[in-house]
């Protein structure tokens, strides 16, 4: 008994050391930028993951109570509600709540951790693991103070359904049955997007039952509990059936069922849909198109947002062992590592879906890498406690201990120390969404890039066309095409968008002509237009906006949210709408070049990437071939804070012009398109038709022109 007691006193005091050491790693954002006003608004650190504003927008609604249809907010989810009762409870503020939540939660992965190690009677192993896992690359970055998202309980609950499934299977308790199944309702409350994680975990145990333990109908138990969780059905539904089995599962007469109920568990999973979540996500991830084409009508060709996201793309190796391990050959020891520990420990196989799921990033992207992380940190902490039992006196064990676990650790916090990432929004940017907020109504559209959606949704309280999760390369296109193209044209696709918009969240909300309502849903709004106006290419149709076409009925204002800090992603922003969408051929790409590392010499001005301003000549020389000038703009403010140019015309036959913006000492060659686009002439030269916008608000970083039209 006191052993126990030894022993359960020791499993607390690691995991209370390593939850310690994970949350001040995480402190140090906080110590580097403490006082630092423009990542602070209203005297509280702002959250650095544009995807937080989702869910903090939705907390919000919650405790106001104040919500609408069709404004995307995420008042029904997981992340919003857990964050509105935490801050119902607790006695902090709501900003101070969403940016240090994520550091608090996911330290709690070192619970699990510990647990599982001391089911194999290695509480060390659990220890030096739970270390690592809690401060490697990935995990860190995706869960330090003010990455308010998901990731902070996305690891924490799989890594306990994996402790509950290994500690089901060592033991064969019932209350493991409910423990599991319970993990698994909320790991899917929490993020729908795990269904196939669970599959492979269900996938294994079977494969593991069958190899190694096929008569036992404990197993079995297991697996059908499991897969009444898992089935793709409301999860009001599936708590029930779980509570249900679980007590006629304790029930001896209901053993003699137990094949029968894994049969039909099996049966209900392909009813409910079964492969069909894992297969949409495999295709997002692993079978990206560069396209997107729609199915109906027009069968309209888009661009497709995932040859964009750095977290989608692939990676090199080093970078993937780094964010796995923090350096490559602490990750090459972590894999021969958990080789060795399944060899001792067999059950440890069980782990295998988290490290395919994070191996899978060398393919689908580094977002993937952070599963890999607590599975890895038990390999390499494995081999470190193996060796330590080869040393002479105890003296060196622990001493061996604490210098590989210090060596392992170190390049991680090397990263961390050094991970100064900015908020999504410094607060001038902010406080122009702030004034917004009084100017613009509920109804109103605020239209930016996708970026910016959320941000400009949770401070401003307006709507907006595109954001973190409505981006969609058909949704995407029309904003493009505002952002990228001459403003006469841009100003009547703004209108046209957001029109479209409301007409189709009309005829869905009423439900009254569903023939109609399944027409405009299944359409995009670009389709939709085409074919208002009677063209049967969308070709035709984009070239009417020059024209004086008759728009919809105004029924709300809409405003452009033009920061400066777009600038340096405009030529992404442009291939979204730089095709043919009748045939997917992409257009002629437009100029453009951004340069703030700049060196002046006598007679040339040095842009970088092999491009030079001759500046006797007004010559701009390209990758070795001379290209003429045909304007040098060079903006500034004056003393009231007014932006004033210089434009000085040299060859009117040239084709790119040179714009130096002295306040962001930043130079631009673009193309004459690029330069009649609405972004370079309202935000860069604030050159516009009083007659179809209004300048609303502005400063430095960002500027904010209200549609009259």
């Amino acid at each position: 008994m006191n052993n126990i007691s030894s022993q359960t006193k020791l499993t607390v005091g690691y995991i209370v050391i390593a939850f310690a050491f994970s949350v001040a790693m995480r402190m140090i954002w906080v110590y580097h930028f403490s006082g630092f006003e423009p990542y602070m608004f209203n005297g509280q650190f702002m959250i650095n993951t544009n995807d937080g504003y989702y869910w903090a927008e939705g907390a919000r609604d919650i405790l106001s109570g104040v919500s609408q249809k069709n404004d995307y907010s995420s008042i029904t989810t997981a992340t919003s509600n857990l964050t509105a009762f935490f801050v119902y409870i607790l006695p902090f503020s709501f900003e101070s709540i969403i940016f240090y939540m994520p550091a608090v939660l996911s330290s709690l992965v070192v619970v699990p951790i510990v647990l599982i190690a001391k089911s194999i009677d290695n509480l060390e192993l659990g220890f030096i693991a739970a270390l690592l896992a809690s401060v490697a690359w990935s995990y860190y970055n995706r869960t330090m103070v003010g990455y308010y998202d998901t990731d902070m309980l996305n690891i924490v609950l799989p890594m306990f359904l994996l402790w509950s499934i290994i500690w089901a299977i060592q033991t064969n308790e019932d209350k493991y049955l409910l423990i599991t199944a319970l993990d698994i309702l909320v790991y899917r409350w929490w993020y729908p997007q795990s269904y196939a994680l669970e599959f492979s975990f269900f996938g294994l145990i079977l494969l593991y039952t069958l190899i190694w333990d096929r008569k036992n109908l404990y197993n079995y138990k297991l697996l059908a509990i499991m897969m009444f969780a898992m089935l793709n059905i409301d999860g009001f539904i599936r708590f029930p059936i779980v509570i249900g089995l679980y007590y006629a599962f304790k029930q001896e007469k209901f053993q003699k069922y137990i094949y029968t109920v894994f049969a039909i568990a099996v049966v209900a999973f392909f009813v409910t849909g079964g492969f069909d979540p894992i297969w949409y996500r495999l295709k997002i991830y692993v079978f990206k198109d560069t396209l997107m084409v729609t199915k109906d009508g027009l069968s309209l060709h888009f661009y497709s947002v995932m040859q964009t996201i750095r977290e989608a793309g692939q990676i090199p190796f080093e970078t993937f062992a780094n964010r796995i391990s923090g350096h490559t050959i602490t990750l090459i020891l972590s894999i021969v590592g958990y080789i060795y520990l399944v060899y001792k420990h067999r059950i440890m196989i069980l782990g295998l879906p988290m490290i395919g799921l994070g191996f899978l990033a060398l393919a689908g992207g580094l977002r993937f890498t952070i599963y890999a992380v607590p599975l890895m940190a038990f390999g390499i902490a494995f081999l470190i406690t193996e060796l330590s039992l080869e040393m002479p006196t105890k003296k060196l064990k622990y001493l061996s201990i604490i210098a590989f676990t210090l060596a392992i650790l170190y390049p991680n916090y090397k990263h961390i120390d050094s991970y100064k990432v900015p908020t999504v929004f410094d607060v001038d940017e902010v406080k122009v969404l702030d004034k917004l907020k009084t100017i613009a109504g509920r109804e109103d559209y605020v239209i930016s890039w996708w970026d910016y959606g959320y941000p400009i949704r949770y401070y401003g309280d307006v709507k907006t066309l595109v954001d973190g999760g409505k981006h969609s390369g058909s949704v995407n296109f029309p904003v493009s095409y505002v952002l990228t193209n001459p403003p006469h044209e841009a100003a009547k696709m703004a209108r046209l968008d957001v029109e479209y918009t409301e007409k189709a969240f009309e005829i869905r909300d009423r439900n009254i002509d569903l023939e109609e309502s399944k027409r405009v849903i299944l359409k995009t709004n670009i389709e939709e237009m085409t074919k208002s106006y009677g063209f049967k290419d969308t070709n035709d149709f984009l070239d009417s906006l020059s024209t004086d076409i008759k728009l919809p009925s105004k029924t709300r204002d809409i405003y452009l949210y033009l920061p400066f800090r777009m600038l340096s992603i405009y030529p992404t922003v442009k291939v979204f709408s730089n095709l043919n969408l009748m045939n997917g051929e992409q257009k002629r790409e437009p100029f453009f070049f951004m340069s703030r590392n700049f060196k002046e010499t006598q007679n040339t001005i040095e842009l970088g990437n092999g491009i030079s301003l001759n500046k006797a000549q007004g010559i701009i020389n390209i990758g070795g071939e001379k290209v003429g000038v045909k304007r040098i703009v060079t903006t500034y403010y004056d003393k009231n804070a007014q932006l004033q140019k210089n434009i000085r015309m040299i060859n009117y036959n040239s084709p790119v012009t040179l714009i130096y913006m002295s306040a962001y000492k930043t130079f631009l060659v673009v193309d004459e398109q690029t330069y009649n686009s609405l972004y370079i002439q309202l935000m860069v030269l604030e050159e516009y038709d009083r007659n179809l916008f209004e300048q609303v608000l502005t400063n430095l970083h960002v500027k904010v022109y209200k549609l009259k039209i």
